[in-house]
């Protein structure tokens, strides 16, 4: 446990933007990292890099403090200057045993993230690992942490609410539009094509929606996402004329002055009287006060869905006591379970020395005596020896786990 060591370079202390200077190239990184890993007397290592962190994992009996992340940095030539250096190794932290575990299995249960309950976290944790088992990287040792940290984050998930309830906007607003029950071939018509609206046509796509116009200020930009989503492209101005229908508007431009008014809705209706639903997410919103006056508007807009967040996000913070003691429960096994590994390893000997007594007894000490025997007692002999080397090798082993589990 205590050779589990962790350099941690995260948004609690560095700006996300200064974060990115961290990464390191996915060309070369293995190379990298095989060659630190044997300049500096690594056992064990892996590279784990998100938005909002940056750490290397490793199995080392070195002192892991500034000075060896210094010599760490420098050998993993990351190209910062001596100052920068100094400024990330003043904000990194360093863990070692089972504060490193424990830092983990946070990470892992998205304790530590930017958005708690983001579960994103472990498969990206999981992948980090898997890439660096593949390159030769890692060993026995990081296998039977990692195993521990994804049963850990699995036991959360499944068995906390932290990362039930959704706090963006985007999928709280997928979230309402999906209990509104709307087939597959609902006409949705998309105004503005900037990142939040890319965002919601990407849950749409992915639950088979597929009856898009995109309408943007700029018309390259509307055909970027229509192409993507297999729908029409047109300016803003189609807005005044379009004439097919709908049953969704999905809006969120940056205009301060609203883009559906009650003529252009009108016209959009084209004749239609059913009740229509528009999905709002700009600031201010981009429907007039009037539209939801005068028509039957099932209306979702940004400043409702953002106390939604808030409440689901302190939902979230008060499960961590919740995660907090699954977290300990695995801490504890883990720890009897790595005791028992090394009882394991210990006892991987005791066979041989077993056979190693009993070729002396046979051969040199007793030779004598069994050359005497006849084939009758020689054989019962051999029973008893083989029965007794059997109980040797297994009782011990009991013994040694029945002391670790008492202690």
């Amino acid at each position: 446990m205590k050779n589990l060591k962790v350099i941690a370079f995260t948004h609690k202390q560095i700006e996300l933007k200064e974060l990115g200077r961290l990464v390191i190239c996915q060309e070369n990184l293995n190379d990298k990292l095989a060659s630190v890993k044997t300049l500096l007397g690594i056992d064990e290592i892996f590279y784990l890099a998100t938005c909002n962190r940056v750490e290397f994992v490793m199995i080392t009996a070195k002192l892991v403090d500034k000075d060896f992340a210094k010599q760490f940095m420098e050998a993993m030539s990351m190209g910062l200057c001596p100052v920068s250096t100094e400024i990330f190794l003043n904000a990194a932290a360093y863990y070692e045993g089972k504060d490193a575990l424990e830092h983990l299995l946070r990470t892992s249960c998205s304790m530590e993230s930017l958005i708690v309950g983001e579960k994103e976290i472990l498969a990206q944790l999981r992948k980090a690992y898997e890439d660096c088992r593949e390159a030769g990287l890692t060993g026995d040792g990081l296998r039977m942490f990692m195993n521990c940290i994804v049963k850990t984050a699995k036991e959360v998930y499944t068995h906390t609410n932290i990362s039930k309830n959704p706090i963006s906007v985007v999928s709280l607003a997928y979230r309402k539009l999906r209990e509104i029950n709307l087939w597959s071939n609902a006409r949705i018509l998309i105004i503005g094509a900037g990142e939040t609206n890319r965002n919601i046509s990407k849950y749409l796509q992915k639950h088979k929606f597929s009856n898009f116009a995109v309408f943007n200020r700029t018309l390259a930009k509307a055909k970027i996402l229509a192409d993507e989503l297999g729908g029409e492209a047109f300016d803003l101005e189609a807005l005044k004329h379009y004439n097919k229908g709908f049953d969704v508007i999905i809006t969120c431009t940056s205009s301060i002055e609203p883009i559906i008014t009650t003529e252009i809705y009108t016209t959009l209706l084209n004749g239609e009287t059913n009740r229509k639903t528009i999905v709002d997410l700009a600031i201010p919103n981009d429907t007039d006060a009037e539209v939801l006056k005068k028509f039957p508007v099932s209306f979702i807009e940004v400043h409702s869905l953002n106390e939604v967040a808030k409440n689901n996000l302190q939902e979230r913070y008060e499960e961590l006591t919740h995660a907090e003691a699954i977290i300990e429960q695995n801490m504890d096994a883990f720890i009897l379970e790595l005791r028992q590994r090394k009882v394991e390893i210990a006892m991987r000997e005791v066979p041989e020395k077993i056979k190693e007594i009993r070729k002396v007894a046979l051969n040199s000490v007793f030779a004598e005596e069994v050359q005497n025997m006849d084939a009758h007692s020689r054989e019962t002999l051999e029973k008893v020896i083989n029965y007794m080397e059997k109980k040797y090798i297994s009782v011990p082993m009991k013994m040694a786990k029945e002391i670790l589990i008492k202690h």
